[in-house]
């Protein structure tokens, strides 16, 4: 197993979608002890690209996944993703 860092993912996704905002979270200590946490870690994604203009929740979520594609294989046990565009984003409830 890899092991796999905030940093990488982030270089990941601005390599490849190139968002406008980006926050990777580590929930890794939330899932301390999880039979599935040894396996690798566990992530929250909040991306924001206007590359997700027109494409449904699950093609927004393929992209992710696509660009951390060897990491998904080998190091991400669980990633969590809120995907959206610019104007999605700016017109969320605050």
């Amino acid at each position: 197993m890899t092991t796999i860092s905030t940093e990488l993912i982030e270089a990941r996704l601005n390599a490849t979608l190139a968002p406008v905002r980006l926050v990777v979270e580590d929930d890794g200590a939330r899932h301390a002890g999880h039979p599935g946490a040894a396996s690798g870690g566990h992530f929250n994604v909040t991306i924001v690209t206007p590359v997700f203009a027109g494409k449904s929740r699950v093609a927004r979520h393929r992209l992710v996944y696509d660009a951390l594609a060897d990491a998904m294989r080998n190091g991400i046990h669980a990633l969590a993703i809120a995907a959206y565009t610019p104007e999605e984003f700016n017109n969320l409830p605050r």
